[in-house]
């Protein structure tokens, strides 16, 4: 159960052996917190000869001639080709072979797996439901790619998180700056738009969009739309007052190991929560209670850094999407909460060892997605993609969408180890002002905070997920429109786009496709 409180490449490796650098300050969470620690990581401790040789290869480029040693290999030894087609995202990483290969294909399976409800005479697919967002991991990650907003087949891979304030009380004491909130009573933490026979759904999602013109440098206008959510027939009553709604869409699968991979040092190493540096950048550590390790952690995924490691975002999302127990979230009804009493009572898919999904599956899942591989850059020394880059740099987006990292070493874990990685993010939070605003906290971030997503990947979207939609609700139909959204800390930045030559506009466009 989730507690009310405590809660709170080989190339690379000659490189950082041969390249120096000086010393990394302390790297201490730059807040009210102690160091986190990572748990999860089988990891030693750098040396301070070593994090002064990776703060030398990490420390962004001024040279904009050609690309630089190793960026066409994003994920360092895990890299993967970037084949034709649609299934670019769904390749097992470079890393591994042999028996691990054979153990990704095998969490592919159950990633692809549709769930049906209990009782069914497929005893290892029943546990569905009754209320739920989709029938598999794949419903919603469609060639582990981008979700999409509502079409003809309904919301899909989108649905909307809800919350209600709680008592200032039933916080977080081990976590600084937690912000109480509860699940609704009646609806829980999520709305599930689709329900097992004789169950009704809890809602239908609708939204509409307005247009906003935005005017551009060299006579050019950009339209961006503007969403506002419903939550439509509702199936279980009204919603409580207060009720706290955002709309999340499923986030690209890629790289997701290497992420978990980076020392939680070297992240909040970056955090400046009170802009000490005058840059009007202040991100901040996502701070999370782990229920597997019993202790705060930096949150790493989830659009507000709602979960710490890949093990405990699969298992919240078979148990809140789909509706399936594992041994992390042992509810066999999911998301439905107390007042659901059909829901709670119905025939679950409980297997003997207490939950519907067994931990060796759930082992196999977290491999599977652990492991998928990041395509190599298309084309970084391209002149147009180098005058890109330099725009990139010099507007500061790097800010945030920190290019460069670099992973633990990592006993066991061959294709996340000791990897020279360029996701660009930083993996905090920032204040992205009104325009992304959902209102709702989630932990430690406020309603106008959301985590740095990777661009690793981005430009493939269209080809991955036929679209090309973008943010946390894929309102933005562009990554022009995703930039022009940008607010709060980063207006300064989204003004420079709106104001600079159309040729540097175009060439940053071009660049990002390019990652």
């Amino acid at each position: 159960m989730r507690r009310p409180c405590p809660r709170p490449n080989r190339a690379f490796l000659c490189a950082v052996l041969v390249w120096g650098g000086a010393a990394l300050g302390a790297e201490t969470l730059a807040d009210a917190h102690p160091p986190l620690s990572d748990p999860h990581l089988d990891a030693p401790a750098r040396t301070a000869s070593e994090r002064a040789r990776i703060k030398a290869v990490v420390t962004p480029t001024a040279d904009f001639s050609a690309p630089e040693p190793f960026e066409a290999r994003p994920a360092g030894a895990a890299t993967v080709a970037p084949v034709p087609g649609p299934h670019v995202f769904d390749q097992p990483s470079a890393g591994i072979d042999g028996e691990a290969r054979m153990t990704w294909h095998l969490g592919q399976a159950l990633f692809d797996k549709l769930w049906v409800p209990s009782p069914s005479s497929t005893r290892g697919s029943d546990g569905l439901g009754p209320l739920y967002n989709a029938r598999s991991c794949r419903a919603c990650h469609l060639r582990d790619g981008r979700g999409h907003t509502p079409d003809a087949d309904g919301a899909v891979s989108m649905f909307l998180r809800i919350s209600v304030p709680a008592d200032p009380g039933a916080g977080m004491p081990a976590i600084a700056d937690w912000i109480a909130t509860r699940p609704d009573p009646v609806y829980g933490g999520q709305l599930q738009d689709f329900a097992a026979v004789g169950h009704r759904a809890e809602y239908r999602l609708d939204v509409r969009y307005d247009e906003i013109a935005v005017a551009l440098s060299g006579g050019d206008t950009a339209y961006l739309r503007k969403p506002a959510y419903t939550a439509a027939d509702l199936g279980y009553g009204p919603l409580t007052p207060g009720a706290m709604l955002s709309p999340r869409v499923a986030p690209q699968m890629i790289g997701l190991g290497l992420l978990e991979a980076i020392p939680a040092a070297q992240i909040t190493a970056r955090a400046d929560p009170r802009d000490a540096d005058g840059d009007g950048i202040s991100g901040r550590a996502a701070i999370v209670w782990s229920d597997q390790y019993d202790r705060p952690m930096l949150g790493r995924f989830g659009w507000k850094g709602g979960e710490p490691t890949l093990r405990e975002q699969a298992a919240a999302a078979f148990s809140g999407d789909i509706g399936i127990s594992t041994w992390l979230n042992p509810q066999p009804w999911g998301d439905c909460s107390a007042a659901q009493d059909d829901c709670r009572t119905a025939r679950h898919g409980v297997d003997a060892d207490g939950a519907e999904l067994p931990r060796d599956a759930l082992e196999a899942v977290l491999h599977y997605t652990r492991n998928l591989g990041v395509p190599a850059r298309r084309a970084p020394g391209d002149p147009e993609v180098l005058r890109g880059k330099r725009v990139f740099h010099d507007t500061g987006c790097t800010a945030c969408h920190t290019p460069k990292h670099v992973t633990a070493r990592l006993s066991g874990q061959p294709a996340q180890s000791f990897q020279l990685i360029w996701p660009f993010t930083d993996l905090l939070l920032h204040d992205m002002g009104d325009g992304l605003a959902d209102n709702r906290p989630e932990g430690r971030a406020t309603g106008r905070e959301w985590k740095t997503p990777p661009l690793w990947g981005i430009g493939l979207t269209g080809q991955v997920s036929g679209h090309t939609q973008y943010l946390h609700d894929g309102r933005a139909r562009s990554l022009l429109e995703a930039v022009l959204w940008h607010g709060g800390e980063a207006r300064t930045q989204r003004d420079t786009v709106v104001s600079m030559p159309p040729a540097d506009r175009d060439a940053l466009i071009r660049y990002l496709e390019s990652l």
